[in-house]
């Protein structure tokens, strides 16, 4: 039986500054304690212009929380206009890189193909893909939420092998629930969770047992406790809960 520790990801999106981010993770770190890291790696990941304060405060403090990137090119270098490279990420000791968020997907027209490019090209610069899935409402009430999971995982990890699989994590995010309030069931997302854990056995094998799946969908200090419950869930991506360090300290404490 492989133990996966839990990761609590916060995604603060176009929020906070540089300066509002080094407040905010100077705040969660006072909220936190030893025990907490002990029991849940912790991951904040601010935008592009606040990711250096942040990388020299966490530093500077010796603060054990790690930073990500919310997005990413998955080329090393060129002519692309407004995009950062993973060598420019993996510079600033960005660990974690969140990749096909359901936002980049819809709004900018993301496609899996992509999406794989961009988890190969994190990989192969040392960091770790937070690679999401996750369907509309329009696909769940159709009956379409397992096809569509199991698409975009076998989408995203095409051409990765089973040992570079060891450093990915994914996330479940039923578009649906991302920002209005409305959250799946702890036991839906349970379900569509272990259909994901299945499809990761299908395409990396027994590296499957060691892949961290996370929720994210309006997590928040009241219902941090139930989700982490389940046996599949095994930590959250958090998004608007987590631009405020009181309650992302809370949910990492699953709620206390």
């Amino acid at each position: 039986m492989t133990t996966r520790k839990p990761l609590m990801a916060g995604n603060w999106k176009m929020h906070h500054t540089h300066l509002e981010a080094i407040q905010v993770v100077q705040k969660l770190s006072y909220r936190l304690e030893k025990k907490d890291y002990d029991r849940t790696e912790v991951v904040v990941c601010p935008a592009f212009t606040a990711l250096r304060s942040v990388q020299t405060t966490l530093d500077a403090d010796r603060i054990p929380i790690a930073l990500g990137a919310q997005n990413v090119h998955p080329e090393e270098k060129g002519a692309f206009t407004g995009e950062v490279s993973p060598v420019m990420l993996a510079k600033l000791n960005v660990r974690f890189v969140i990749v096909g968020h359901s936002e980049r997907r819809e709004i900018f027209g993301e496609t899996d193909d992509f999406v794989n490019r961009k988890v190969r090209a994190v990989l192969a610069a040392g960091m770790q893909p937070i690679l999401c899935c996750g369907e509309t409402l329009e696909e769940r009430e159709a009956g379409e939420t397992d096809a569509k999971v199991q698409r975009q995982v076998t989408a995203g990890l095409a051409g990765v092998s089973p040992a570079d699989a060891t450093g990915v994590v994914v996330a479940y995010e039923p578009i649906w629930a991302i920002g209005t309030g409305r959250t799946a069931s702890a036991e839906d997302a349970n379900a569509t969770i272990s259909v994901i854990r299945k499809t990761l056995r299908s395409v990396v094998g027994e590296t499957a047992a060691t892949i961290r799946v996370l929720y994210g969908g309006s997590v928040k200090p009241g219902n941090a406790h139930e989700l982490m419950a389940q046996p599949e869930i095994d930590g959250a991506l958090v998004g608007g809960a987590s631009l405020d360090p009181d309650d992302f300290a809370r949910i990492i404490q699953y709620g206390r």
